[in-house]
Formats: structure tokens, sequence, C-alpha cells
């Protein structure tokens, strides 16, 4: 009785801590509750609570594994506990000392501490992995090695915070993940984090995730490249989730905010006109495109869509041409306004290829033929960017670039046989 009332007595100033003889005698009592209460005690010897380590009563290693003072050689033990509550605990308490790794001053306090992270980010049951997870998802100074086990996770519990939030993930580490995400939602969590540098927006906007692409797109701190935006702008004509983030987004490129009055709902149109960060000119157009579509009636602002319109946008074009009218600007327009049909016609005119060919090279979206399209029409290599971005929404990863010096990458002879081969294909 006098042991145990001294244990009661745990924490009063007129008591003196337990010595060795006293907290060996009651890691041995018969009462589990004595040796719970000794495992929760901050007076006691390394050896005793190490002993505890093997206790048979869980509640007794439950109270180990949450004593922040346990050593580090029995909190390993506890990492491969048969009681998941203990591996629990222990979680949340290395968790806890994990900012402190930098500081520690024995090597291998922290070998053992980074050693215990391993084994619990690894446990078969995920409430234990969850816990790690929440608790490290801040810490600067996490292990590495742990960090990116949680991300890769197969559970989002466990792997969305640290995708989300830990400081510890590089850019590389992150593009790695997109590619092969380990649980359905992680994309989005990436995109959620409060920096998201370009490198990682250009692989979102590639993965065709669309509630992650979303995601992105609504996180005003991520920094997406113009190019990228223009491709998202165009797939979006078919992606609704996306259209109101975008029309939201700070700093919208003009010729963004004219595309995308093309096929956004009306109230977006409004939010358009709204912004002030838009040049007089765009938001003209924006105004422009609005009543423009609200009187054909035709979101796509292309007027003749039926197949029997073919022969009048070809007649429209041969028009054009004869009276020196279809130029690059005129198509570049046309392009802009989303009159795709119109764009073919004029290809077709221009460079004398049958309309079965162009539709077909633009429907397949062969980023080399377009560009030898463009390249036989006369055009800029600018606008052969155009017409794969924005006629046949090639992939921005599929494109075929400008040269350093902004000419068209591919030799004559190449685009030659380009433009035979597809003239193969299409018969």
């Amino acid at each position: 009785m006098t042991e145990v009332r001294g244990l009661q007595s745990q924490g009063r100033a007129d008591k003196p801590a337990l010595s060795y003889d006293e907290s060996k005698a009651l890691a041995k009592h018969a009462d589990p509750e004595v040796r719970r209460r000794l495992a929760s005690r901050s007076d006691v010897q390394p050896e005793i609570l190490y002993f505890l380590a093997d206790d048979p009563s869980p509640e007794v290693r439950r109270a180990l594994a949450a004593n922040k003072l346990t050593p580090r050689q029995a909190d390993l033990l506890l990492a491969r506990d048969n009681d998941p509550v203990v591996r629990s605990d222990l979680a949340a308490k290395i968790a806890r000392v994990a900012p402190d790794l930098s500081q520690m001053e024995r090597d291998t306090i922290r070998k053992m501490t980074s050693s215990a992270m391993e084994t619990l980010a690894r446990d078969e049951v995920t409430r234990v992995r969850q816990v790690l997870s929440e608790a490290l998802q801040d810490v600067v100074d996490a292990p590495p090695a742990v960090i990116r086990r949680l991300a890769s996770d197969a559970e989002l519990v466990v792997s969305g915070p640290i995708l989300e939030s830990s400081p510890v993930l590089t850019d590389e580490d992150l593009v790695e993940i997109i590619c092969a995400p380990p649980a359905v939602g992680a994309l989005t969590a990436i995109a959620r984090r409060s920096t998201v540098n370009e490198s990682v927006s250009d692989a979102l906007a590639a993965s065709d995730d669309v509630e992650a692409i979303a995601a992105l797109l609504g996180n005003s701190s991520a920094q997406i490249r113009e190019e990228t935006l223009d491709d998202l702008v165009e797939r979006s004509v078919n992606v609704t989730p996306w259209q109101a983030p975008l029309v939201h987004r700070p700093r919208l490129p003009a010729a963004a905010a004219k595309r995308l009055a093309q096929f956004v709902a009306d109230s977006l149109i409004e939010t358009l006109e709204q912004r002030d960060d838009l040049p007089a000119e765009a938001l003209e157009r924006v105004r422009q495109e609005a009543q423009r579509r609200l009187g054909e009636g035709n979101p796509d602002g292309d007027p003749q869509a039926s197949p029997d319109g073919e022969a009048a946008y070809l007649a429209r074009a041969a028009r054009m041409q004869e009276g020196g009218q279809l130029t690059d600007a005129t198509i570049s327009a046309a392009v802009d306004r989303g009159e795709h049909r119109f764009v073919a016609a004029a290809l077709v005119i221009r460079t004398e290829i049958p309309m079965r060919v162009i539709e077909s090279v633009m429907a397949q979206k062969i980023a080399r033929g377009i560009t030898a399209l463009a390249w036989k029409a006369g055009m800029t290599m600018a606008a052969a960017t155009d017409l794969q971005k924005r006629c046949a929404k090639v992939p921005l990863a599929l494109m075929v670039k400008p040269s350093a010096k902004g000419t068209f990458p591919m030799s004559e002879t190449e685009m030659d046989w380009q433009l035979e081969l597809m003239s193969n294909v299409a018969q």
C-alpha cells in the first residue's frame, strides 16, 4: 500500500521522486492500474520504462506510448505492438517531437525517432498512418523518406494531408506523384497547396483530372503559365466545371477573356465584363462576343454548322481570296471566334488540299500535319501554333513548338512528306 500511495502522490512538491528500487517494484506490481500510472510518470528511470514496453496490459503500453520521456528504444518496440491504439498513440507522440529532430543532440536518438516513424508509416492499420500523417503535415524537419511514403499511400486520408500541406515535398516529388497518383483525389489535394509552381501546374493540366484542374484554377496562389492557361481555356469548352474558376482567375490574359466570352454562361460573361484588370479593347471584345452569341443563338460562333454548310464556307473563302481578304489576320480572327469550319475552308482554298484531308488531320490532332498545313498555306509558325491549340485542341505536351527563332522547326522536305502522308491516310 505504501508503494501505491507513493505512486498516487506523483506531482506533489512535498513528496520525493520514486527511487530506482521503488520503480522496479512497481513495474512488477500485480495491479495493471499501478503499472499504468508508473508508465505515465515523468520521474521514472529509462530502463524501467523500457521494461514496461513488454507489459501484458495494453493500457500500460498505451500510457507508455504517450509518455514523451519513454526512451526511443522502447518506442521502436511499441511501433510494432499488436495493439493499434498503442501504435496510434505512439504515432501522435513521435510526430510531436518531429519539429525538434534537427536540434536533437544525439544522432542515435534522431535515427531511432526516424526509424520509429518509418515503421509507423508502413503500419497495416490506416488509422495509425493517418494519425502520423496529420501530425507531420506541417513539420519542416520531418524525415523525407517518411513523408514520401505517406504521400504515396493508397488511402487518401493518409496521403491527402501530406500532399496538400507538407513543405518537405519537392516539385519533383509532386510531379512524380501526379504521373502515378496513389489514390483518387490525390491530385486535387496537390492542386490545393498554398504554393503550386509552374512545373506542378503543367503536370496537373496534362493529367486530364477534371476535379484537380478545377481546384488548380480555383487556387489563386497557383502559378500557371499563360500557355498552359490558354490550353485549359480551349479545353474548357467541353468541361463546364473549369469555366467559372477560369473567369475568376487573377490576372486573366486578355486573349483568354475574349475566348471565354464565346462559350461561357451569361452570368460568367457578366463577371468578365466587370473585371477591372482587362484592357478596354478586351472588354469591348467581350461585350461584342456576348452580343454576337446571343444574336446568333449559337454559342460556338459557327452560324453554319450543318454538313451542307461546307459549300457556303468554301465559296466565302474563295471570294475573300479573290478579293485579297483571306489573310493570316482574317483566319486568326476566325480562329478566335471559334469558326473552325471556315478556318478549314480557308486552308482548302490556300493549299488546294481536299477538305476531307484537312478535317481528318484536325480531328486526329496530328500536330506535325497541322504545322505542315499552315506552312503550305503560307502562314507563320505562330499561326500554326494557334491552329494546333485552338482548332484541333492538341494537348500542350504534344504540340509542335516554334524553333528558337520562332520559325518552323521542320524542314520543307519533312513538311512535304507530312502532307503526302496525310493525303494517303485520308483516302
